[in-house]
Formats: structure tokens, sequence, C-alpha cells
């Protein structure tokens, strides 16, 4: 994780003669204990997470869904040409269009267009 760091603002120890490898040891040693703070971040992206992409939904009585069979049509509420939703453990993330996936043209992919933001106002 690459780190800016203001050398100019930087405080300057007591001494009025302090040497720049001086204050670059001190500058390394403030980095460093701040970069012990984030130790655990390369555990937390190992964590799976379930992602799902979403085609549609449909909300059709308990009869309906029972008299249906092998052929059934289901209508859904989305449009073709509409994004699909791209939800990660229940939550939408980002929105996006169905490709076909280059190397294995027997597979579906997800081509990005839009990422949710935490307010769920998208960020193109």
């Amino acid at each position: 994780m690459a780190r800016s760091f203001d050398y100019e603002s930087a405080p300057a120890s007591d001494d009025a003669e302090t040497s720049p490898l001086e204050r670059l040891a001190e500058i390394a040693a403030r980095t460093a204990e701040e970069a012990g703070k984030f130790a655990n971040v390369d555990a937390i992206l190992r964590i799976p997470v379930t992602m799902q992409v979403v085609l549609g939904s449909a909300t059709i009585p308990v009869a309906n869904l029972m008299k249906l069979g092998r052929g059934a049509v289901v209508p859904l509420d989305h449009r073709v040409g509409e994004p699909v939703d791209v939800v990660v453990n229940g939550r939408v993330v980002a929105r996006g269009e169905v490709v076909v996936v280059e190397e294995d043209n027997s597979r579906f992919g997800v081509s990005l267009t839009e990422i949710v933001g935490p307010l769920g106002q998208g960020d193109s």
C-alpha cells in the first residue's frame, strides 16, 4: 500500500540541526508503525463472499408455482437490454450487461457498467 508523505510539514525533532537521514528514519519508523495497523487487511481480502447476478425476479402465487413444469416460461421483471444487478452477500454492489465469455463461448459473464455507491447511488 503506497503512501505519500509531506516531508515539509513533517514535525522535526527537538534538535535544531536534525540531519535529513535522521528525519527520514523518523518518517520510516512512523510509516512502519501505521502499516502495522493494517496488517490484517490481507486476511480480510481472502474472505470468500457469495456473488450473484440477478437477471430479474417474479412474484407468483403458490398455485401457479405448482402448475409449472418442464418448458414453462416465467416472465421476469427485467426487460431485454436492461442492466442486471450484481449482488454480493445480499446487497446490490454493481450493475452490468450480460456478455458471452471470450475464452469459452458456452459461458456467460457480466460486463460492469455501474458501481453502486454506499447509499445506493451509482458511481459510473
